[in-house]
């Protein structure tokens, strides 16, 4: 009778267990969770149970959304919550690229055809797109420069902070501005070494907060009383519903600018 008791126990438990799921917080690196503090006393989650997060600087979830939805389920959570690097690719002077231009993904792979007479660090045809940025340099120089560097690397919305050279010393380093509203993103100063400069920053688009789409979503500013209508990339800005609406979708009335861009909730 007793072990007839203890299995029917055990059998009621993993019924339960089942049933119920349990998922950690999650791990994220280089990311966080929707209101991460908020919500840490619902851990562990239960199946079924979703959340949102997002991701830092130069980095994007899988699906390349801002605010990424993970489901917990019986197997953990649905998709796995993951941070991928972000790689612009800058105009290659003294040599050649398709990828000229263009923002890859960590993992990815680009080639690079140097002009006769230059060459990448260690004499490389490849770079990739790694967690820390560019395996190499994306810049060809030249093979009997001696470690000296040409003009530094223009960034758009921004420039360095002294005047410009033909030629910069082993060492020598220089220092980069954004313009107004434009928030700067990875190391301020870059330095010569090798022929090379470091990766040079970057300047992140503000986000203008429109009138006519609060207006279409039904929505407006919480804190009117800021009477600010743009906001630096990396600022969050709150929303509510206008009066007499509720809202219509799962996205966060908090949202934060990431490089011009701005998810707005909206209300029905």
């Amino acid at each position: 009778m007793l072990l007839l008791i203890n299995v029917i126990l055990i059998s009621w438990v993993s019924i339960v267990w089942g049933q119920v799921g349990l998922c950690n917080s999650p791990k994220i690196k280089h990311g966080i969770l929707y209101e991460e503090n908020k919500y840490k006393p619902l851990f562990p989650a239960s199946t079924g149970q979703f959340f949102y997060y997002s991701c830092e600087y130069s980095f994007v979830s899988p699906s390349k959304s801002f605010w990424t939805r993970i489901t917990c389920t019986e197997k953990g959570w649905s998709p796995t919550p993951k941070c991928l690097r972000l790689c612009f690719f800058p105009f290659v002077e003294n040599g050649r690229s398709a990828s000229s231009g263009k923002i890859h993904l960590e993992g990815d792979t680009v080639q690079i055809a140097c002009d006769k007479g230059y060459s990448l660090q260690n004499n490389e045809n490849n770079i990739s797109c790694t967690e820390g940025g560019w395996s190499t340099p994306p810049k060809c120089s030249s093979i009997n420069s001696k470690g000296k560097c040409g003009t530094p690397p223009p960034i758009a919305n921004g420039d360095i902070t002294s005047f410009p050279l033909a030629v910069y010393a082993p060492g020598s380093s220089v220092e980069y501005q954004c313009q107004n509203l434009y928030q700067l993103q990875g190391n301020r100063q870059i330095t010569c070494g090798n022929g090379q400069w470091s990766e040079p920053p970057k300047c992140l688009d503000p986000c203008i907060i429109l009138e006519e789409i609060m207006e279409k979503y039904n929505i407006t500013l919480r804190w009117r009383d800021r009477g600010k209508l743009y906001c630096k990339s990396g600022e969050e800005v709150e929303f509510m519903c206008k009066f007499g609406y509720r809202p219509a979708t799962s996205h966060p009335f908090r949202a934060m600018c990431q490089d011009g861009e701005l998810v707005y909730p909206s209300c029905s």
